[in-house]
């Protein structure tokens, strides 16, 4: 594959980031509504949005598998057009059953797409011979800075139903512009032996998905519970509750962009102390202020250290020596997307008694975790240039 066609993938998969990321963000400002559609307490919202981590963790393996069988574009492509039309069915859904039902299909599709994009990038990488998971990880966050931006106006002014037809109508036009470019390591794979075959033995993958989980549990609880926070704590309304993942993912978008650099220069081990060590004091200081505006503040901060945790964990488990990007990369999203699956059940319980203050300075203590655990992800800079697959 020439450079030039490298580049093209690089952006390609760029896209599918950031459509991941829009519809991630487009579902926040749909929760307050589907609270008030179904008077949904915190216990019952947290339960549902457990099928949703369901739906994930269930196709993250199966992808993976999936992966090394057809390569991670074609799993992208599918996932990607599936992902992009999965926001309708939440928003349509009539009753309890069909949103059950649909919560668990985005979730699911779009921790396939998730999967697929990851492991793509991990593929560029290896075309180029340089990093560019923290800056594709940051069109995600531009697409949830988008998403959620966006959404709480169009949903404020125009409901429900017709934010959901827009955000549908814009991913579609996104995957399928994208959807030539991206590219293949199929034939690498099949040539090398390196496919999926089970998962694997070593302790370190499963280690570095311990990582991913715990930098990823902080930004679902930002993702799901922000905005109940701010409206329900603090007085704000809807379009300032949405302000607080809006801000995060903006924060984590600007970082990001600076990512690739920044772990070039200071090395994943650096990068991911450091970084744990800002997430860590803007969650604390979002569990004690008082206001909306500090509160989305806060969040912002933590946006900036949050940003580079999930990459560099994510990088590190595609380029484990001995094991194919697919097997590690599919053991790591799976493991880190648990936190999606554990902590919003988790968050709905607990706040209904004490408030979500308590949460946010609990995930404080769980960021400072992974600065203890950075040592784990010194392979991430073990990226080197990939021969051209055979013909």
């Amino acid at each position: 594959m020439s450079q030039d066609n490298a580049l093209h993938g690089r952006w390609a998969v760029a896209t599918y980031f950031f459509v991941n990321g829009f519809m991630v963000g487009s579902w926040a400002p749909q929760i307050p509504l589907l609270v008030a559609r179904f008077s949904l307490s915190e216990t019952v919202l947290g339960l549902l949005i457990l099928l949703f981590g369901v739906g994930a963790v269930i196709a993250m393996p199966l992808c993976g598998y999936l992966i090394s069988r057809r390569g991670s574009r074609a799993v992208a492509r599918v996932s990607g057009v599936l992902c992009a039309c999965s926001l309708l069915g939440i928003a349509a859904a009539p009753g309890m059953t069909t949103l059950m039902l649909a919560l668990a299909v985005f979730g699911c599709t779009l921790g396939g797409m998730d999967v697929a994009i990851n492991a793509n990038a991990v593929t560029v990488e290896r075309r180029l011979g340089r990093a560019v998971m923290s800056s594709s990880h940051g069109f995600w966050s531009l697409g949830g800075f988008v998403g959620a931006g966006l959404g709480g106006f169009a949903a404020q002014h125009w409901g429900h139903l017709i934010h959901a037809g827009l955000v549908t109508a814009a991913a579609l036009l996104l995957v399928f512009a994208a959807m030539p470019a991206l590219v293949d390591e199929r034939q690498r794979a099949a040539s090398s032996g390196a496919r999926f075959s089970g998962f694997p033995r070593s302790p370190l993958v499963y280690l570095t998905g311990l990582i991913a989980l715990l930098s990823m549990m902080p930004e679902g609880a930002v993702l799901d519970w922000a905005a109940l926070y701010l409206r329900q704590e603090m007085g704000a309304s809807l379009a300032e509750a949405s302000l607080a993942f809006t801000f995060f993912s903006a924060a984590m978008a600007l970082m990001r962009f600076a990512g690739d650099r920044v772990r070039d220069r200071l090395g994943a081990v650096t990068t991911m102390r450091l970084s744990g060590l800002v997430a860590a004091a803007g969650m604390l200081s979002a569990g004690l202020v008082s206001s909306p505006l500090a509160a989305t503040a806060a969040f912002a901060v933590a946006g900036l250290g949050v940003a580079n945790m999930v990459p560099i964990a994510f990088s590190a488990a595609g380029n484990q020596p001995g094991i194919s990007s697919a097997a590690g990369m599919s053991v790591a999203t799976t493991i880190g997307y648990s936190g999606l699956l554990a902590a919003p059940s988790l968050v709905g319980f607990i706040a209904e008694h004490v408030g979500f203050g308590p949460i946010f300075l609990t995930f404080a203590a769980l960021l400072a975790g992974v600065v203890l655990l950075s040592n784990l992800v010194r392979s991430a800079d073990g990226i080197a240039a990939e021969p051209p697959a055979p013909a």
